[in-house]
């Protein structure tokens, strides 16, 4: 299972392989206690990109078609994460304060039609 969470969030147990998927390090926490498997930068939006969409969620649709496009271009970021689904249950973490227009949201999206194909 492909689940998202706030990297200020608890772990818990189900939560699996858990990844940092931002490329800049959340405010406020200290990187020692951040339980998680890796920190992948590679997998996270450009700089440009995730400064243009600015969590705006009118700007939503056409982010995740640029985001996509930018993860098409940068298949082998997505190899820990695929492996670890095939092994158990993984948790993308991130740092935005809006849950539903999220870099990790559109990555779980990518990711499990990835998986389907």
């Amino acid at each position: 299972m492909l689940t998202t969470k706030r990297v200020y969030e608890r772990s818990a147990p189900g939560d699996g392989a858990r990844f940092l998927v931002e490329r800049l390090w959340p405010r406020g926490v200290r990187k020692d206690s951040l339980s998680m498997r890796a920190w992948l930068k590679e997998t996270a939006p450009s700089d440009g990109l995730r400064r243009w969409f600015g969590h705006d969620p009118a700007k939503w649709a056409e982010f995740r078609r640029r985001y996509f496009a930018e993860l098409r271009d940068h298949t082998e970021a997505l190899h820990p994460l695929l492996d670890a689904c095939r092994q158990g249950n993984v948790t993308l973490l991130y740092s935005a304060r809006d849950d539903k227009h999220n870099n990790a949201v559109a990555l779980k999206e990518y990711v499990e039609d990835l998986r389907t194909r």
